[in-house]
């Protein structure tokens, strides 16, 4: 077991580094250890493969700095909210017995980020309760483990944030790990016989930047993420809000 500190369960890969690579870049450099455990291969995606994306994946994780980072081959677009997937993400969390888990919006453009944020806020419960049984990876009986909050990054669609961080100084690599995805966002040297799509248009990255800078001004700062919990967040001291 590799405990980690926070825990990135996303349904497709490149849906982390969008969401929260800023937040996970900053925090390894805090020296935290974070992990992504991408749900799907997005083998779905228009432009490029499951293999390119494995590929993708494992160099923007790099770029982070990631301790971990893993795929649960869940089927992409046609996966629910079911005990069989619920097992899988359970005994991902238990294996790495994260304090805190960060998932995908609560409702988005993509209607699987939508539906994973529904299948990880059931398992990281259910992954508490120690009569629901798993197995590690050697065949072990894994202990229960909640983890103490589950955050919600914010996608496509806008939606007020619970919680935003600044990560200014880490917006330069965050983006640097969307681009790892050369398949998926505009790229002018990848192979032209495939369609454009929403998202590999120069518009989108220009929407992720406008994003970052629209959280960033809500606490005064040039770069910011914004995320959700459906869990009261609390603080030490009031001197800890900007």
């Amino acid at each position: 077991m590799q405990k980690l500190d926070i825990l990135v369960l996303a349904v497709h890969p490149d849906d982390a580094e969008l969401g929260c690579g800023g937040t996970v870049a900053k925090h390894v450099a805090m020296g935290y250890k974070v992990g992504i455990v991408d749900l799907t291969r997005g083998e779905l995606g228009t432009r490029g493969t499951a293999e390119i994306r494995d590929q993708e994946a494992a160099e923007a994780g790099r770029i982070l700095g990631l301790a971990v980072r893993e795929n649960l081959a869940i089927p992409d677009g046609f996966f629910e909210n079911t005990r069989e997937y619920q097992l899988k993400i359970i005994a991902a969390i238990r294996k790495f017995q994260p304090g805190i888990v960060i998932t995908n919006a609560y409702h988005d453009r993509h209607p699987d980020h939508g539906r994973a944020n529904e299948l990880v806020e059931a398992s990281a419960f259910l992954a508490g309760l120690r009569k629901v049984e798993t197995l590690d990876d050697n065949g072990q009986p894994q202990e229960a483990w909640r983890p103490k909050q589950v955050l919600h990054f914010i996608q496509d669609n806008y939606i007020h944030p619970d919680i935003v961080i600044d990560v200014t100084d880490y917006w330069d690599t965050k983006m640097a790990s969307v681009f790892a995805y050369q398949s998926q966002f505009h790229n002018p040297d990848w192979n032209s016989d495939e369609p454009q799509t929403y998202i590999s248009s120069p518009q989108f990255t220009a929407v992720v930047e406008g994003r970052g800078r629209e959280f960033g001004k809500s606490i005064g700062v040039k770069y910011a993420e914004g995320f959700t919990s459906r869990k009261v967040l609390g603080v030490d001291s009031l001197m800890d809000l900007r």
